[in-house]
């Protein structure tokens, strides 16, 4: 009985052979098919990040952080106070049209502290570049905390100048904190202290005595330590308000290098700004799908389609990430704001967008303080929400995991196809009849014929044939450009450079145009039995692409997709 269950019992093969022969056939099934591969997953990782915008993708924005409590206290921020701001407005208009110099707008604002009874000083700074100096003075104070140590702090900043809007003095952003400065030193509940800096110009005012704060100056700037300082800085908000009156609140959270504050700051003041304030927030200066004129992207289309409610919401969604990408994918902040994200510090820019009225002072100043009340409930650094995210609109964002995948996927297709061209760089294939092999020498641990049906039956198969892959000419080549671009670089931000911009660009294009005939020149032509060298460079190329984009897509996704 034992010998007839024999007969029809299947051979068990060995779990090894098994194993061995199922990776070969996977290997053979991806090579086979390699170019569908990698289409489809550009194809998909494409269509991913063009698809960012749509609301499926996205979803509602929710506070984090239970101590944070937006819109939870009763402001007391009044018209006595939107009334010397006004007084301090009048002054700053007195500097401006008198051509007032940096030293004496400084010096009256230090003056203005100190008549509150503010630790108060300037800072004088010089930065030296390749396009020439800039130098500037700034005015700041320190308001104490009467209920703490004061190793914790909140910075209230503004800029003399401004760069969004039409308006280029922020005036009025400078005349809130100078009116804040006075109305907050009168209420004990401050659980931080608070510093006030006026920055002269844009940027480089902020920058100055950012470095100076921290004990960081570089070399190319000329200042020295801060007479007045607190303790670690958590929060901070920059107020840009240029125009006579606004009707929203706009909100800039760009960094350098693109990094973002915690998503809890920027979900505190929209809830603040809506529930405190009674102003609209928007992203940037972009008014929302139901606030907005006429579409511009819309207008050549039917009428229908330019009154689609859905169509005008994703139109500015799209502006929205557009403007986004652009300040993230060049590193550049989006305001003064960003400059403090280097130092840990979560920080954003409000921005009053100037219109014919309905808000002024009263409510900014509320939204201010209802913020500041906010920040003050803090007992650690803002760390359960979000730090990479895309805010599709004020009330949707996008987490990480949505958004990531597509640039994963196209680096992965970069990876595949590279992979792919280097195994293609080491086999050379040749049609033929391999008359050696015969199926039916496969045998199993126990000695049974695995293909007795197919004994005598020769293969017909493709045969490969293995060949050399010098790989130094390649790697040469591209620690070459990758150095050629460097030195490039070096060499657009020298002050001669710039000095003869229109004779030395021409020199460094034509330089950089005859390099790479130079390069051909200079590469040994491969024997036969060696893989071509474009073919080489393709894979370094195409794998090294992949391994940058893939990394860089965790820290600035706009960059990696770019």
């Amino acid at each position: 009985m034992d010998g007839i269950r024999g007969l029809f019992r299947r051979p068990r093969q060995d779990a090894n052979v098994v194993r061995l022969r199922r990776r070969k056939n996977a290997a053979e099934l991806i090579y086979r098919n390699l170019s569908k591969i990698t289409t489809a997953l550009f194809a998909l990782g494409y269509l991913w990040m063009i698809l960012i915008p749509i609301p499926p993708l996205s979803q509602g924005v929710y506070i984090d952080e239970n101590a944070l409590q937006p819109a939870q206290v009763n402001t007391n921020w009044n018209w006595q106070d939107v009334h010397q701001a006004d007084t301090y407005l009048h002054y700053l208009e007195g500097l401006r049209d008198g051509n007032a110099t940096s030293e004496q707008r400084a010096q009256f604002i230090r003056n203005e502290f100190i008549k509150l009874g503010l630790a108060a000083s300037i800072q004088n700074y010089t930065f030296t570049a390749s396009a020439g100096s800039v130098s500037g003075v700034n005015a700041y104070a320190v308001m104490t905390s009467p209920r703490a140590s004061g190793s914790e702090a909140i910075v209230i900043s503004a800029s003399w100048l401004s760069e969004v809007g039409e308006e280029l003095y922020n005036l009025r952003g400078v005349s809130i904190v100078l009116a804040l400065s006075g109305f907050l030193k009168n209420y004990s509940l401050w659980a931080k202290d608070i510093v006030f800096v006026i920055g002269d110009n844009h940027l480089d005012g902020i920058h100055a005595w950012l470095n100076a704060y921290h004990g960081t100056i570089p070399s190319n700037l000329d200042t020295e330590l801060l007479e007045h300082t607190s303790g670690v800085i958590w929060n901070a908000l920059n107020i840009d308000y240029s125009g006579h009156s606004f009707s929203h609140l706009g909100v800039f959270f760009e960094g350098l290098n693109g990094r973002l504050p915690n998503q809890d700051l920027t979900n505190s003041l929209r809830l603040i700004s809506h529930y405190t304030g009674g102003v609209p927030l928007v992203l940037y200066d972009h008014f929302e799908a139901h606030d907005a004129p006429q579409s511009s992207l819309l207008a050549n289309a039917p009428e229908f389609v330019r009154q689609s409610p859905q169509l005008r919401e994703l139109e500015y969604r799209v502006r929205n990430v557009k403007r986004h990408v652009s300040y993230q994918a060049r590193g550049r902040p989006s305001g003064a704001h960003g400059l403090f994200h280097r130092f840990r510090i979560d920080a954003i820019t409000l921005y009053a967008v100037p219109a014919i009225g309905p808000h002024g002072f009263f409510a900014l100043g509320r939204i201010i303080e209802s913020t500041l009340r906010t920040s003050n409930n803090l007992l650690e650094r803002l760390h359960a929400s979000f730090f990479f995210y895309i805010l599709t609109s004020p009330g949707t964002f996008m987490k990480i995991g949505m958004f990531l995948p597509s640039a994963v996927l196209v680096g992965v297709a970069m990876m595949f196809w590279g992979l792919g061209r280097w195994v293609e760089a080491g086999w050379v294939r040749e049609e033929g009849v391999d008359g050696s092999e015969w199926k039916g020498k496969e045998k199993n641990s126990a000695g049974v014929d695995l293909n007795a049906r197919d004994a005598n039956v020769r293969r017909v198969q493709p045969r490969w044939r293995p060949r050399r892959r010098p790989v130094l000419p390649a790697l040469v080549t591209v620690l070459a450009t990758h150095a050629t671009g460097l030195l490039a670089f070096n060499i657009i931000t020298t002050a001669w450079f710039l000095q003869h911009s229109t004779t030395s660009s021409s020199i460094l294009f034509v330089a950089l145009s005859l390099l790479p005939v130079l390069m051909l020149k200079l590469i040994p032509s491969h024997p036969r039995e060696a893989a071509p060298f474009p073919m080489l460079l393709q894979s370094f190329n195409l794998c090294l692409a992949s391994t940058v984009i893939s990394i860089t897509s965790l820290l600035n996704f706009s960059l990696a997709a770019m």
